[in-house]
């Protein structure tokens, strides 16, 4: 294969068989019961890389059950873990700290385009007779339970519009081959195209339980806040660079923009989407 070729068609691994297509990555009927509850201070610091920012008066954690079964290249999966409420150069948004699903190519995808924290597990969401739950398996080991009751009030669908509109963030870290960061960012991305179908609210609880490698529990429950059902057709877009932990280079917030997934290689990506290309003095 000549180098044009694989410059051509370079997009994702492996090389003649992508783990993952192109996108737009479209969801169809994306199904969300999401439990905010406030945590210790001290725990919310510890996770939440700077320049992000958290609410001291109001530390908070959302944790999220997400049914996507019908989702554009990566199919019919379900995925849970937890978002940090936090704010950015004034802007308040989320900052996804963890993420645990059952389907190979959005755990593959999400972490290579974006840099989300996905691990393989089992988590579920369905409705049970009145109830809406949501659970977590880390292999045998249940970490997550969430209840909710189903469809008891219609929320604000403005302010969740509003919440789901907000920007996005995660830490992003590709290795290189000896090891060291190859990658080290913060990135900014939105959902967009989004047509809300409904959102209610109800009482809800939520359990956790320790676990070594599924440590949702390490932000404990102090007390549930609010509780949200969510179904919402949206497009995940690209996201972009808002801080180079290797350089300590910050990048301006820009308005709002959409992304065209239209794959032509990487000869033809802007400068700030292309592939990571060593410094002169760097070893290849």
């Amino acid at each position: 294969m000549r180098v044009a070729d694989i410059r051509k068609q370079a997009f994702a691994m492996p090389l003649t068989s992508p783990a993952y297509p192109p996108g737009p990555y479209r969801f169809v009927n994306r199904e969300y019961m999401i439990i905010t509850y406030r945590t210790n201070p001290a725990k919310l610091r510890a996770v939440v890389p700077e320049p992000l920012q958290i609410d001291e008066r109001e530390p908070l954690v959302k944790y999220e059950f997400i049914r996507m079964p019908d989702s554009t290249g990566f199919g019919d999966y379900t995925e849970s873990g937890q978002v940090i409420p936090v704010a950015f150069q004034g802007r308040k948004g989320g900052y996804t700290h963890c993420m645990f699903l059952n389907d190979d190519p959005p755990i593959t995808g999400g972490r290579e385009i974006w840099g989300f924290p996905k691990k393989l597990a089992s988590p579920t969401l369905h409705t049970e007779v009145d109830a809406l739950v949501g659970t977590l398996d880390y292999g045998p080991v249940r970490v997550a339970t969430g209840t909710m009751g189903y469809k008891h009030r219609q929320a604000d669908l403005q302010a969740v519009k509003a919440t789901l509109e907000a920007p996005n963030f995660l830490l992003k870290i590709i290795p290189h081959v000896d090891g060291s960061a190859r990658i080290c960012e913060l990135i900014e991305y939105h959902l967009e195209d989004i047509s809300l179908k409904g959102a209610w609210t109800a009482p809800a609880a939520l359990a956790l339980v320790p676990h070594a490698l599924a440590p949702v529990a390490d932000l404990p429950v102090l007390e549930v806040v609010s509780a949200v059902h969510i179904v919402a057709d949206l497009t995940l877009g690209l996201g972009e660079v808002v801080h180079d932990y290797l350089t300590d280079r910050y990048s301006k917030p820009r308005e709002k923009r959409r992304h065209s997934f239209t794959w032509a290689g990487t000869q033809n990506l802007p400068a700030l989407e292309r592939p990571f290309e060593p410094a002169a003095h760097e070893s290849c």
